[in-house]
């Protein structure tokens, strides 16, 4: 019961997050995140889809921190890494999303992803299932070198963004100003989905102990 729990906070934060990332990709001219930068711009290079870059981009994260430090690395970061990229193609398939029209209501529509995928992040995060993919990779390479995670992430997004860039992915405006809406949403999201699930394992355990 208390694993079917955060099971189910996680799958819902995925979905969530990952409509957030397609909701986005819809008015990628106003600027995507770096990831999904590379990973848009993967697609147009290539072909495949973007959720199939996801899962690639993922795989070979998971495999470097394996080699690094596999303790950020269990069950629920290679679902992460599938499930993101399977859903985001989904939502694009069946353009189950707010269709692109005038610049404001471009913005709003971008906004939108951006707050969505702050609160799945916190959702699937608050879990405690598995860190994603890319969020094992920067946790483990900050502990191998001794740099703060908040530098690593700072140093991966540019890098990342910077080969996107390079291939020929979206970049504008709100490309550059992503984590500092994000970040914010992701962290409150975070904090209140764990007493959530706090608070309900303990009614459980409670009702368990009043049953016995």
């Amino acid at each position: 019961m208390r694993y079917g729990i955060r099971l189910c906070f996680f799958v819902i934060g995925l979905c969530i997050f990952s409509y957030g990332i397609a909701i986005a990709i819809q008015v990628k001219y106003l600027g995507i995140s770096p990831w999904d930068v590379l990973n848009v711009a993967l697609f147009d290079k290539f072909g495949f889809s973007i959720g199939t870059w996801n899962i690639i981009v993922g795989i070979f994260l998971i495999s470097i921190t394996l080699k690094i430090n596999r303790k950020y690395i269990n069950i629920g970061t290679f679902l992460n890494a599938v499930l993101v990229g399977v859903l985001v193609d989904t939502f694009l398939y069946f353009e189950l999303l707010p269709k692109a029209s005038s610049l404001p209501f471009d913005v709003l529509i971008l906004c939108l992803g951006i707050v969505l995928m702050g609160i799945g992040g916190g959702m699937y995060s608050a879990a405690g299932i598995g860190a994603g993919p890319r969020d094992g990779f920067m946790l483990s390479l900050a502990e191998k070198t001794g740099i703060s995670i908040s530098r690593v992430r700072i140093l991966m997004e540019c890098f990342v963004l910077i080969i996107g860039l390079l291939i020929g992915g979206p970049v504008f405006v709100f490309t550059f100003i992503y984590t500092f809406i994000q970040s914010p949403i992701y962290q409150r999201f975070f904090h209140l989905c764990s007493r959530w699930i706090d608070h309900i394992l303990d009614t459980i355990q409670v009702k368990k102990k009043v049953a016995s």
